[in-house]
């Protein structure tokens, strides 16, 4: 594998996952309700797409332009991948370990945001309640349900990463 792609991959990972446990922990200090709220998820998923087009960017670069759609994908995997692992790392010391209770008060403010959300689209009181039921029977922080959870966070940058690879690829020379 291509030094630049690794040093860039790992370096990028790092910094996403160091991003995503100070984002937590910030979250945690000032108010678990901000778990909840719609906008800073958008704020959060635009620094991370920012963060993959910037990886992308440099690698291409550093690598004279000539970047295949395998390195790309690799490159960007790589960091996805480290990223995902410190942040879950992370919330599973501090939801299970520093302080387990806070996982259950995130869970009742998600349980309570739902109902109303629920209720606001004129959802049947059943489905709420059986939507309430559901989710007090899980635990989603949970380590096993944390680490559940980083397999689909792959996947799903994964696919993400497949159409950055599209954009950044090399073009083909004309001859």
């Amino acid at each position: 594998m291509n030094e630049i792609i690794k040093k860039n991959g790992i370096a990028f990972g790092i910094m996403s996952g160091v991003f995503s446990a100070l984002i937590t922990a910030a979250i945690y200090a000032i108010d678990l309700n901000l778990f909840v709220k719609w906008w800073l998820g958008i704020i959060i998923m635009l620094v991370y797409i920012i963060i993959g087009i910037v990886l992308l960017s440099k690698t291409k670069k550093e690598l004279r332009g000539i970047f295949s759609f395998k390195e790309a994908f690799t490159t960007y995997f790589i960091s996805a991948v480290i990223g995902i692992l410190i942040s879950v790392g992370f919330n599973i010391l501090l939801f299970n370990v520093i302080d387990p209770g806070a996982k259950d008060t995130i869970n009742e403010i998600v349980i309570k945001y739902t109902a109303e959300t629920m209720q606001k689209f004129g959802a049947p009181s059943m489905a709420v309640n059986e939507a309430i039921k559901k989710m007090q029977e899980n635990n989603p922080y949970s380590a096993i349900e944390l680490l559940k959870s980083s397999v689909f966070s792959i996947g799903g940058s994964a696919l993400f990463g497949l159409l950055l690879a599209l954009i950044f690829k090399s073009k083909p020379s004309q001859e």
